[in-house]
């Protein structure tokens, strides 16, 4: 009996002894809410309490063929594709237009991204209470159970809360009291109905976050936005083609929209917080080369929105199909938008962990003690490239993060965020974290003592460097740098040790508008060429410690792989000799035109 057939195994039982939920729930000792999570997937039952259940499939004709065949397991695999990027900004881009001209182009993403959040969370809320439904048989019951136990679902929304009260399309029954009297009204009072029904789960909490917009917002007499604006962004987030549950859109789709907000209409108040997102390839990219490993702990400490911690549960998901022990997945955001975004996203996907706010360079939350940071198996990050800060950042630090691993860096934090990185490992952990490509040539070659490079230089000397990636340009929204993937890790392999492997991924694009992207098919080449970490021309270059030293620690890749066309030199005298059979060519044509020229003279 595998835990996937579970919620198959024990839905075929009710149905053979005609047991509701809760006789099931009592026959086998464990309470309603426990033998729900077990019917629905979101749980696993363990022990003593899985004989049970084999005991009573002994005692009935059960046909273990069937697990894995619910409706709902055939829905998710024919669902049609995941709504594409073209459609999700088709989708955003209408939105934007409803509000042109009432706000500046900057405010637009905070109108529309918390009825993004609605839309999202109530989408997903549907698709629960559809598979619900199936188990207790009708919609309204599933409903009125839901209602009872708000945490058999991932977020709870009250019915006036709901996308289709939002958008009219379904009336809501308000109390006199409480009755919106605009529709700004309604729309700021269902943000603080959302966040006061999840406050009791500390992860779900949004207060604070998706509360701080006033929708009804109004100065000198008139409305901030109009409802008719309001309204047309609720219109376009209502077209049908843009449904947003759970097998509709990809995981990190809110991090997305937000990130294509920033791009697109607040590139200049956004630059900074437009580098918490990585190109999603990039983030597939970095979880297939860490290799995470069930009931790993995972870390970014400027996770943005939570992709990467999220692609490295589901590279493990598809990687063993079965997974008894998920990854615990942690993170630490300063933006407060990336911030709640990132807890949705963990709470949406049934990952476990936590996610907290602040900055991780000068204030970060895990910790051991008051001087010792945490601990992790895997550490994924994309920290702000070249961030500058104030020296005293470095000095005043507590944790043993910079002294102890190289020395205090320059204005640039690239290889301070490496050395948080290292600080934040297990004695047997592993890193993937991608900096601005400077960092790893800056200061090589120089008489000029520099620090970035002495810091390089004791990371090499130690042998914690595993890997470089060089990645193409143009992947990242805010610049065109090609960006590069330094692998880390604290115990090598015993092949490996003593070694860098260096991948120049800088061919492995496709043209996109407006930027390029790494195919999947590059993606599993780059990541299975690091993987095996052997010399490939034009491709891959693992190079010794004592290599990259008399290289004066330059690590970029282009350094020591040439993917440029080699030119094909003839020899000399083959050259000639096509020469003059090309003569000899040219005056034969000659002479036969001189015959035709003559003839039509002649005539």
């Amino acid at each position: 009996m595998e835990n996937r057939e579970i919620p198959d195994i024990l839905k075929q039982l009710r149905t053979k002894l005609e047991f509701s939920q809760e006789d099931l729930a009592a026959n086998l000792g464990v309470s309603f809410s426990t033998l729900n999570r077990w019917e629905n997937g979101r749980s696993t039952p363990r022990g003593k309490a899985k004989q049970a259940i084999a005991d009573l499939m002994a005692q009935v004709e059960f046909d273990p063929s069937r697990a894995g065949s619910n409706k709902n397991q055939r829905r998710r695999a024919n669902r049609k594709d995941l709504l594409t990027t073209k459609s999700m900004e088709q989708m955003l881009w209408s939105a934007a237009c409803s509000i042109r001209g009432e706000k500046d182009a900057p405010k637009f993403k905070d109108y529309i991204l918390p009825l993004i959040f609605i839309k999202r969370l109530s989408d997903v809320l549907e698709d629960e209470v559809e598979r619900l439904s199936e188990t207790y048989g009708d919609r309204d019951t599933a409903l009125s159970i839901i209602e009872a136990d708000n945490t058999l679902v991932r977020f709870y929304l009250p019915p006036e809360a709901r996308w289709s009260v939002v958008s009219g399309r379904e009336q809501f029954e308000w109390p006199e009291e409480h009755k919106p009297k605009t529709l700004g009204e309604q729309l700021t009072f269902t943000m603080r109905i959302i966040v006061k029904a999840n406050t009791g789960d500390r992860q779900k909490d949004l207060s604070g976050v998706i509360d701080i917009v006033d929708f009804n917002e109004t100065r000198s007499g008139e409305r901030e936005i109009s409802d008719a604006a309001l309204s047309g962004i609720i219109e376009a987030l209502s077209d049908p083609r843009y449904r947003l549950g759970l097998y509709d859109v990809e995981p990190d789709f809110l991090g997305r929209c937000y990130e294509y907000l920033l791009r697109k209409f607040a590139e200049g108040q956004g630059q900074s917080a437009g580098e918490f997102f990585t190109p999603t390839e990039v983030g597939w990219l970095m979880a297939h080369m860490v290799r995470p490993a069930q009931g790993e702990e995972v870390y970014d400490y400027a996770c943005g929105s939570a992709g990467l911690l999220i692609k490295c549960e589901l590279v493990l998901m598809e990687r063993d199909l079965k997974v008894s022990r998920p990854l615990r997945l942690y993170g630490q955001e300063l933006t407060g938008s990336s911030y709640a975004i990132a807890r949705m996203n963990m709470v949406i996907h049934d990952m476990e962990g936590e996610i907290v706010r602040g900055n991780s360079m000068t204030n970060p939350k895990f910790r051991e003690t008051d001087t010792s940071l945490r601990k992790f198996d895997i550490v994924v990050a994309n920290p702000m490239w070249n961030q500058p800060f104030d020296p005293s950042a470095y000095e005043k630090d507590d944790f043993g993060r910079f002294e102890e691993h190289g020395g205090i860096t320059s204005s640039k934090a690239d290889w301070a965020w490496l050395q948080h990185t290292l600080t934040s490992l297990k004695s047997t952990g592993r890193a993937a974290v991608v900096i601005d490509t400077g960092a790893v040539t800056r200061g090589s070659g120089s008489r000029n003592e520099d620090k970035e490079k002495t810091i390089r230089k004791w990371f090499v000397d130690h042998d914690f460097v595993e890997g470089g990636i060089l990645l193409p340009d143009n992947l990242f929204y805010n610049t065109t740098a090609a960006g590069i993937i330094i692998l880390l890790n604290r115990h090598k392999l015993p092949q490996r040790q003593g070694k860098i492997v260096l991948v120049n991924a800088s061919q492995e694009f496709k043209k996109g508008r407006p930027k390029n992207y790494i195919p999947d098919e590059s993606i599993r080449k780059i990541a299975q060429a690091f993987i095996k970490g052997q010399d490939i021309e034009r491709f891959v270059k693992v190079i010794t410690n004592e290599e990259a030293a008399k290289n004066d620690y330059n690590l970029s890749p282009s350094r020591y792989v040439d993917t440029s066309e080699k030119e094909d030199y003839r020899p000399i005298p083959e050259v000639l000799e096509e020469l003059r059979e090309l003569e000899g060519e040219a005056k034969k044509i000659d002479d036969d035109l001189a015959k035709v020229f003559a003839q039509m003279r002649f005539k």
